[in-house]
């Protein structure tokens, strides 16, 4: 009985899966929000530089445009200005 007296106690502990030999690693609130934090950091600055290069590469012509591009672009307004300086 010892033994099912344990595992119930695993289970209110919320460590029920866990054998004999294995470290729970607990973290604290602070703890998650800080590699959140981080981790969120990280995917912001890796899309900004990807889509810096892709900008980087299209300029340099090395990649074509797709329609959103080509629609935030706008390059027909260059034409229409310079129409009306003329």
């Amino acid at each position: 009985m010892g033994a099912e007296e344990e595992r119930r106690q695993q289970r209110e502990n919320g460590v029920a899966g866990l054998g004999t030999g294995q470290r729970l690693n607990l973290i604290t609130e602070t703890q998650f929000q800080a590699w959140k934090r981080r981790k969120d950091a990280d995917a912001s600055a890796r899309k900004e530089a990807a889509t810096r290069k892709r900008s980087e590469d299209i300029i340099s012509g090395t990649v074509q445009m797709n329609g959103r591009e080509l629609f935030q672009h706008e390059p027909w307004q260059i034409y229409f200005r310079s129409a009306d300086l003329v």
